[in-house]
């Protein structure tokens, strides 16, 4: 199928093709019929592209201090690679779709194929939409005018935030897509509406809705015209739709309103207040979060969690049906607004200078061949018969694009072909790393007998399953850890382990860096127990993060301190025996990203992880101490270490985790043969007693392994 996309480092706009997404649970499926152009924030995106790295950097400050610290922490280098991996990530374009259901996934109710729908789907040809993003198109709503919803449903909850009462002045500052679907809106609620804006032919378009429409020349004063059309007292609320920098918007739209009015934002402009300004009147301000409650919420969007309507009347979805309604009953009249409408294949119409264009609402039209519906697409011509170690990878997430693919490219790895959720993400790695394929389907790589070993760097509720049918497929895997989230999984792998004669490989690459290597070898062949503390500085994550969620990804003790679990297990030469956990805070609860670790050895080794969140970000992420016979090792963030008591002082290096050796060591082993980089028994051993630490938080008691 084909898809718009958007280069963040060149600003050009592409069509590209890409494997078509397959309905998934809670989703629905839909061919494209139409989707609109959002000009003012697809223009902000191009724009942004086209600016060279010292302008890029003056409109995002933030994250050039984020640049710094990482700087600061993990050196010049890895910091500079990853701001231009970040850069050279294009992003898919659009969010209002309109098109028709083909297929319905599980727990989906309401929706049947064959249904006129509209969603915040790209513009693709085919969209997977999560089911509370969808809402049904009444029979007399056509295609293209369902398109303009989700723009409607942004409008609308702007509206709401004003909370207008019948017979209210509203005053409406930019009349482009949105500001003009907003007055219409409030008009149909009994409001007076005025319309400020710099476009003649946008204030014209206005008044034919009975818009009060002023076209705002240089030296004109909106404040003072707006005095004179309410007689002095001001507007009782203003709705902010314009784009610009400058902060005379927010000061003029203050200036204009009554004693006690409302002012809602939903553009993008600059807001430096006046305290002067809201204090002498009280006046209340307030951001607009897009299509409305439920926007951002993970549970909503995609868990299909919706909030019950005697407490939360209107949400993004019904949001999206108020506007269709309004549509349908002709209250909100969109057909006017239609600048263009474009074939698909003649995107470059709309894009090609989308800077200058004076269009007030730009349309994509889809061809009607359902010819381009295929779950893969091949990027270049390669044979892999006969070859030894071909891969295929399953996930094309962030952690793929930036370690994984790089240090399987440094390993000359064969590479038939990669999967992904929605097509896209594999697409473009495919491209830039020279795979041969992309799919949305992973039953090709499965059942491929060219590949020999899957790489699996999924969601982590998706690792033991995929590892599952990966090791029932015939294939060596490759997993990213955590391996399993729950001891019933960690079940379920082993079964599937111990019915194959394939290998099994957890990406713990920690025990692979230079670093830990030499201090290993450093602290000699014997087994003595030792001391061992590690600390991960690990940073703050929310908490609606997916990573924190104990069910998508299991917290992140099971998702990152595994590794140090794995790091100790290779200083000490033993397995774990048992482990206790506490947690910051007066009551322990099931999750908690600031923590500390036991770890009991069989040989008498002790391990102390600490795990925390809440620490500066210009402290090193990972520390690690060993104490053995008077001897004592720091490896510094793996970037340097020291050695107190040998007769080597350390090293030095750029940082280096060990990503790129593991790698080469699990290529080489599948080309010339081998066990697997890390010993099954280990693995086992160290996924056991990560989930074990969460147990010993919930129970407060040590866990011995031996019990689960």
């Amino acid at each position: 199928m084909k898809q718009i996309i958007q280069d963040l480092k060149s600003g050009e706009t592409m069509l590209i093709d890409v494997p078509a997404p397959q309905v998934r649970a809670g989703h629905v499926l839909i061919k494209t019929q139409y989707s609109l152009v959002s000009l003012g924030t697809e223009r902000m995106l191009v724009e942004f592209g086209k600016a060279n790295f010292i302008d890029k950097a003056r409109q995002q400050p933030e994250k050039v201090k984020q640049v710094i610290e990482k700087i600061k922490t993990d050196g010049l280098q890895p910091t500079l690679e990853a701001v231009f991996r970040k850069l050279g990530e294009p992003l898919p374009l659009g969010y209002c779709n309109a098109g028709e259901v083909i297929a319905v996934g599980s727990g989906v109710m309401g929706i049947q194929v064959g249904d006129r729908v509209v969603s915040n789907g790209r513009h693709a040809e085919y969209v997977c939409v999560p089911k509370n993003l969808v809402a049904k198109i009444p029979d007399n709503v056509s295609y293209d005018e369902a398109a303009f919803t989700v723009i409607g449903a942004i409008a609308l909850q702007g509206i709401r935030l004003v909370n207008p009462t019948f017979g209210e002045t509203i005053v409406v500052t930019g009349l482009g897509l949105i500001g003009l679907m907003a007055a219409q809106l409030l008009m149909a609620n009994g409001c007076n509406v005025i319309g400020l804006d710099f476009d003649p032919q946008k204030t014209a378009l206005a008044e034919s809705f009975g818009v009060k429409a002023i076209h705002v020349t240089e030296g004109m004063n909106p404040v003072h015209l707006i005095e004179s059309l309410t007689n002095g007292v001001g507007a009782d609320g203003v709705l902010i739709t314009a784009s610009t920098k400058s902060n005379d918007v927010i000061s003029q739209a203050a200036k204009m309103s009554r004693k006690r009015g409302r002012i809602v934002l939903v553009g993008v402009i600059g807001l430096e207040l006046q305290r002067s300004d809201f204090y002498e009147k009280e006046l209340s301000f307030q951001v607009s979060c897009s299509y409305g409650p439920g926007r951002y919420d993970d549970d909503y969007e995609n868990k299909g969690q919706d909030y019950p309507l005697p407490f939360v009347r209107w949400t993004e979805q019904r949001n999206f049906e108020a506007v269709l309604n309004a549509i349908a009953s002709k209250r909100l009249d969109v057909k006017p607004l239609i600048s263009e409408v474009v074939d698909l294949q003649d995107y470059g119409k709309i894009y090609g200078d989308i800077g200058k264009s004076r269009s007030i609402a730009s349309l994509l039209k889809y061809p009607d061949n359902t010819q381009s519906l295929s779950h893969t697409v091949q990027l270049k011509q390669h044979s892999f018969t006969g070859q030894k170690g071909v891969l295929g990878l399953i996930g094309a997430g962030n952690f793929t694009n930036a370690v994984v693919l790089p240090s399987l490219k440094k390993a000359n790895a064969a590479i038939k072909n990669i999967a992904s959720a929605n097509g896209l993400t594999g697409t473009l790695s495919a491209k830039k790393h020279g795979i041969a394929h992309s799919t949305t389907n992973n039953e090709d790589i499965l059942n491929d007998p060219d590949i020999d070993a899957v790489v699996v760097t999924t969601r982590h509720n998706l690792h033991a399953k995929q590892v599952v049918a990966a090791l029932n497929a015939g294939k060596h895997v490759f997993v990213e850890k955590p391996l399993a989230l729950t001891y019933e999984e960690l079940q379920s792998i082993e079964a599937a382990y111990q019915g194959s004669n394939k290998t099994l490989t957890v990406g713990f690459n920690r025990r692979f860096s230079p670093f830990a290597q030499d201090a290993k070898k450093q602290l000699g062949a014997g087994n003595a127990p030792i001391n061992v503390v590690a600390t991960m500085n690990a940073g703050f994550i929310p908490a609606e993060s997916w990573v924190q969620d104990m069910h998508s990804g299991g917290g992140r003790i099971i998702g990152e301190a595994c590794h140090m679990i794995d790091l100790i297990t290779f200083m000490t030469g033993s397995l774990v025996e048992s482990v206790v956990m506490n947690a910051l805070g007066p009551s322990p609860a099931e999750n908690t990203d600031n923590a500390c670790i036991l770890l009991r050895y069989a040989n008498g080794s002790q391990g102390v992880i600490n795990y925390f969140s809440n620490g500066s970000k210009s402290y090193s992420k990972e520390r690690v101490e060993i104490y053995s016979q008077n001897r004592t090792i720091v490896v510094d963030n793996f970037r340097k270490s020291h050695y107190y008591g040998f007769t080597k002082s350390g090293m030095s290096k750029t940082q280096d985790k060990g990503h790129n050796e593991q790698f080469s060591l699990f290529v080489e082993r599948l080309r010339n043969g081998g066990p697997a980089t890390i010993p099954f028994e280990e693995i086992m051993n160290t996924s056991k007693a990560a989930i074990a630490c969460v147990q010993s938080l919930k129970e407060g008691r040590w866990v011995n392994l031996s019990e689960v």
